[in-house]
């Protein structure tokens, strides 16, 4: 089930980023935050994290580089 997750996310890369351009607040992006956590600590783990990440990315939340603990 990771492998399909992750897959799913480079064809979003491959496909939809470009065409909405640069816009993530964070480094690493939020797209590659995602893979690295499901990389590193499994499915259920690494889909909290990249759901807290993608949660904080507004106006009023972070940026700059925020590595997967």
């Amino acid at each position: 089930m990771k492998i399909i997750i992750i897959y799913l996310i480079k064809f979003y890369q491959l496909t939809i980023s470009p065409l909405i351009g640069k816009n993530c607040r964070y480094s690493p992006t939020c797209s590659n935050y995602c893979i690295l956590s499901l990389k590193k600590y499994g499915l259920i783990k690494g889909t909290y994290l990249s759901i807290k990440r993608i949660l904080s990315c507004h106006p009023f939340g972070g940026s700059g580089h925020d590595p997967v603990p």
